[in-house]
Order: C-alpha cells, then sequence, then structure tokens
C-alpha cells in the first residue's frame, strides 16, 4: 500500500488548500505536518527540502515536491483528472490559470488591514462578476456538458468550485446572475468525494483568522502586509 502524501504547510488555507482540493476529490487521504515555529521552517531550510526556501511542500512517490503549479499538475496528471488528450489539457490549464488569477485577489486578503479589506472585497467581487463568472458561464453553455472540459471532472472544475465557495464568503449572491454556474456549482459539490471534503470535520480549511495571521508572520517573520509564498 502506497504511503499517503504528506503536506507541510501552516495550519490554513493559503496556497495548499488547493491542493487539499485536488487531492479530497481524486479521494485521496493524506496527512498533514503544520509549520508552527519558526524553528520548524529553519529545519526544513537546513535539510534541503525546501528547493526554493518556500512552503507548500508535498512528500508524494518518494518525492519532496515544491510550486504549487507543479505539484497540482502532478496530482491532476496522477489521478486522472487532466484531460483525455494534449487539447483536453490545454483547456484545463486555460481555465486554470484564469481562475488562479481571481484567486490571487484573495489569497493576501487575511493579510490586509480592515480598510484595505472592505475595498479589496469590492474589486474582487467586481473582477469575478464582470469577467470571469462571464467567462465561464459561456464555456459551460458553449461545451453543453456537465463540466468545463470532456464529459468527466477535471482539476478545471475542482478549481472553479473552490473559488466561486471562497468569494460567496465575501458575497453570498455573487453567482445570482450566472443560472449555469448555480447548477454547476450544486453538481460538482454533489460529487461523493467533494461532498465529503465539504463536510464538517474534513482536512478543509476555514477562513484565515488573525491567529494563522500571526503564526504566518511568526514563521517567515514577516512585518508588512504580504502574503505567504
Amino acid at each position: 500500500m502506497a504511503a499517503k502524501p504528506i503536506l507541510y504547510y501552516f495550519d490554513g488555507r493559503g496556497k495548499m488548500e488547493s491542493i487539499r482540493w485536488l487531492l479530497a476529490a481524486a479521494g485521496v487521504e493524506f496527512e498533514e505536518v503544520f509549520l508552527e515555529t519558526r524553528e520548524q521552517y529553519e529545519k526544513l531550510l537546513q535539510s534541503g527540502v525546501l528547493m526554493f526556501q518556500q512552503v507548500p511542500m508535498v512528500e508524494i512517490d518518494g518525492m519532496k515536491m515544491v510550486q504549487t503549479r507543479a505539484i497540482l499538475n502532478y496530482i491532476a496528471g496522477k489521478y486522472n483528472l487532466y484531460g483525455k488528450d494534449l487539447k483536453e489539457r490545454a483547456l484545463i490549464d486555460m481555465y486554470v490559470g484564469g481562475t488562479d488569477d481571481l484567486m490571487g485577489f484573495l489569497l493576501s486578503f487575511p493579510f490586509l488591514s480592515a480598510e484595505d479589506k472592505v475595498k479589496q472585497c469590492a474589486f474582487v467581487v467586481q473582477k469575478a462578476t464582470s469577467r470571469y463568472f462571464p467567462a465561464y458561464e459561456k464555456v459551460l453553455k458553449d461545451h453543453g456538458q456537465d463540466f468545463l472540459v470532456g464529459n468527466k471532472l477535471s482539476w478545471a472544475d475542482v478549481h472553479l468550485l473552490e473559488a466561486i465557495l471562497m468569494l460567496e464568503e465575501k458575497k453570498s449572491d455573487a453567482l445570482s446572475g450566472f443560472p449555469l454556474l448555480q447548477a454547476f456549482k450544486k453538481r460538482i459539490s454533489s460529487i461523493p468525494t467533494i461532498k465529503k471534503f465539504l463536510a464538517p470535520g474534513s482536512k478543509r480549511k476555514p477562513i484565515s483568522d488573525d491567529k494563522y495571521v500571526e503564526t504566518v508572520r511568526r514563521v517567515l517573520r514577516m512585518y508588512y502586509d504580504v502574503k505567504p509564498n
């Protein structure tokens, strides 16, 4: 029996959350090592396993992988969430890239001042509802299938659902003008592995709080309003 993947990160969302989502969607159990002290982080640095001196880091299949996109690419390919051919993979990469752009606006959110959070929230909602959600609504209409690419679940679907739920935490009716995305959200959320991940008691992380922010700042010695690597 293969060893479970081990995820090294903070006890919060950040860049590791999309990795948790993808593993969960694939039905893969994983373990986590949470960074809580500067000493833990320095030990990882000294061991040489953090190639670019950053987390996330994932132990999987005998590798110690860094760089979020590389980790996600590997998981998607390994667990058949990356399309059936090169064309489908290109579409998945394109859609994931767009969703990444949207989610990037939200990653720094916990580290902002109260005033900047209000401004950023309005900005993200505007971008989502005027640029990203209309694009995905059109994809679903033109494709005419239950999924964004092909006729089966892919990384693109999982990533978009994650982004939708993140945005709805900021504005609960964010999908009000997008009926196909509303149906997509309901459909993908009902897939058994994803439904399990969305249920209480799973390894999905809650909205990042002040404790998470303080831990990240302390471990990485951050003193400015920036997001972790």
